[in-house]
């Protein structure tokens, strides 16, 4: 029922404003989870104010247990990815009630379609009246931005001229709101309507109690078991894309306004919300891209702004539902619209192309599959920059220079999964030489090893001694020595640098003198 989603606007304001770390993101129900619950609770309330009762449970744990750490490993090119796609499914989300269309689909290639093919059918009233907000939104927001501070010694007409200016340019989002409702009340009074309104909306609070951990049907009562079965993976999923979206909305206004977020903090935000917001009939919320991108038009400065907007939609819960009836949805989109339109960033591309090109690989997948749901693209852009960074583990870069003996420089530290990647260089290097020679492997970047680590090198040492060289270390740091003495390798020597490892090449490791290091390669 329509009224759920009110009750699930304000808990989440509220306490954000005590636990938040981002000034504009607003937490509250979205279409994306709104579709996820669904497909979980089979539309039914009780299952689904359970659900948010679990989810914040699992939030609030996680963010006990600092776990925030793993959602730093959503990257910079998937946070522009998802922001830049969500910015054009949003809009383009809102063309149908700019135009004033009914039963268009939700999913982003249908809604194209559907919309392209039915435009014959755009309602003018509508039309006009979003084209005409959409323009009073854009002048408006160009206004604030070349508007010059008043002086205080200008005289005080121009002083208050200002001031009324810049009160009209923040709030312009109610402004075209409240002259849309009053343009539409008035069609109203007349006896004619050309717009397509919100509707009539049940009014009163709902009541404050615990959820309901069991379910009566006619045939007796479904125990807390049987519905936690039921809803089965979404048990998941839902909180699982609930912490998604909420830190990747707020990396992106973080990124874009200067300050920093608190993962952990922003799990325990999100939890409380959740499990006191079903105590009010409220299901699952989350960070909502489109309301935090109004928020950050409007000009909130901290997030004491989720106090205006959780005691307003309080207020118009318990009074102002009527009232809502005559807001045309063509006003609604334009505001929608307005705010989210800057937040696709065409310049990353290019950026990127000039930084690092690879990282246009997790910007495409994140940006392409968001028009699919944006929760596949968010994960698989993860993922992507996770093959990518365990790539570059996998195959640290190897410098090797070659003279009276081999000198192999890491380029990065050394994990297990690189160490055959550092026994197939070294040897190939050693073996390939003519006369084959010893090696010196510069270890001054390797601050840890693990025990995979230390197998694969005492294999190295036993092969390079099958074929008569030797290989010694240099630049350990002691950390990494203190593991390597544990160890016991046989054949095992270190020197403090690798200056004096090439003054006993001649002696110790084999060679016939020290000469200069003549040529270098690299392997990567």
């Amino acid at each position: 029922p329509l009224q759920y989603g009110l009750y699930s606007s304000f808990m989440g304001c509220f306490v954000y404003c005590f636990l938040g770390t981002a000034k504009d993101v607003t937490l509250g129900p979205t279409a994306i989870m709104s579709l996820l619950v669904s497909s979980y609770t089979f539309h039914e309330p009780v299952y689904a104010v359970l659900l948010t009762f679990l989810s914040g449970c699992i939030q609030l744990a996680m963010g006990l247990l600092h776990l925030g750490f793993l959602l730093d490993f959503i990257s910079c090119p998937v946070i522009k990815g998802f922001t830049s796609a969500a910015s054009i499914t949003i809009s383009f989300n809102q063309i149908k009630n700019i135009l004033g269309l009914q039963g268009i689909p939700r999913q982003f290639f249908l809604q194209v379609y559907e919309t392209l093919r039915r435009i014959q059918e755009t309602r003018a009233g509508d039309a006009v009246l979003g084209l005409t907000c959409l323009a009073a939104l854009t002048g408006l927001r160009a206004m604030k931005s070349r508007l010059p501070q008043a002086a205080p010694a200008e005289p005080r007409a121009v002083r208050i001229s200002y001031l009324i200016v810049w009160i009209s340019a923040t709030a312009r989002n109610a402004l075209v709101v409240l002259f849309a409702g009053l343009v539409a009340y008035s069609f109203q009074v007349m006896g004619s309507q050309p717009f397509r309104l919100t509707g009539s909306i049940p009014q009163g609070l709902p009541a404050f109690r615990p959820p309901r951990f069991s379910l009566p049907v006619p045939n007796g009562t479904v125990p807390f078991q049987s519905m936690v079965e039921d809803m089965g993976v979404g048990l998941a999923v839902v909180p699982l894309m609930g912490l998604l979206e909420t830190i990747a909305i707020a990396k992106a206004f973080a990124s874009q306004s200067g300050y920093r977020i608190d993962p952990n903090q922003e799990l325990l935000a999100l939890g409380v919300s959740n499990v006191l917001g079903s105590f009010v009939s409220s299901y699952p919320i989350t960070g909502s891209f489109g309301r935090t991108a109004v928020n950050a038009q409007s000009g909130a400065c901290t997030p004491a702004g989720g106090l205006v907007t959780g005691a307003l939609v309080l207020l118009s819960l318990a009074y102002l539902t009527s009232l809502f009836y005559y807001i045309p949805k063509a006003a609604l989109a334009a505001v929608i619209i307005s705010a989210v339109v800057p937040m696709f960033d065409a310049g990353i591309f290019r950026t990127l192309w000039r930084v690092k090109r690879l990282d246009l690989v997790p910007l495409f997948v994140t940006f392409l599959l968001c028009f699919w749901e944006v929760h596949y693209g968010i994960v698989a852009g993860v993922l992507v920059s996770g093959v990518l960074l365990l790539y570059s583990i996998a195959r640290p870069p190897i410098k090797v220079t070659e003279g009276a003996v081999l000198l192999v420089q890491l380029g990065s530290s050394l994990h297990f999964p690189a160490v055959e990647h550092l026994r197939d260089s070294v040897c190939s290097h050693a073996l390939a030489a003519s006369p084959p020679r010893s090696v010196i492997l510069d270890c001054c970047h390797v601050s840890s090893i693990d025990y995979t680590v230390v197998v694969g090198l005492a294999e190295l040492l036993q092969e390079l001694r099958r074929h008569g060289l030797s290989l010694a270390f240099c630049g350990l740091k002691d950390p990494v020595l203190q593991v390597l003495l544990s160890a016991d390798l046989e054949g095992f020597r270190h020197f403090p640098s690798w200056e004096e490892a090439e003054q006993c090449g001649g002696v110790e490791l084999g060679g016939s003198g020290a000469e200069p290091f003549s040529s270098t390669a690299e392997s990567t």
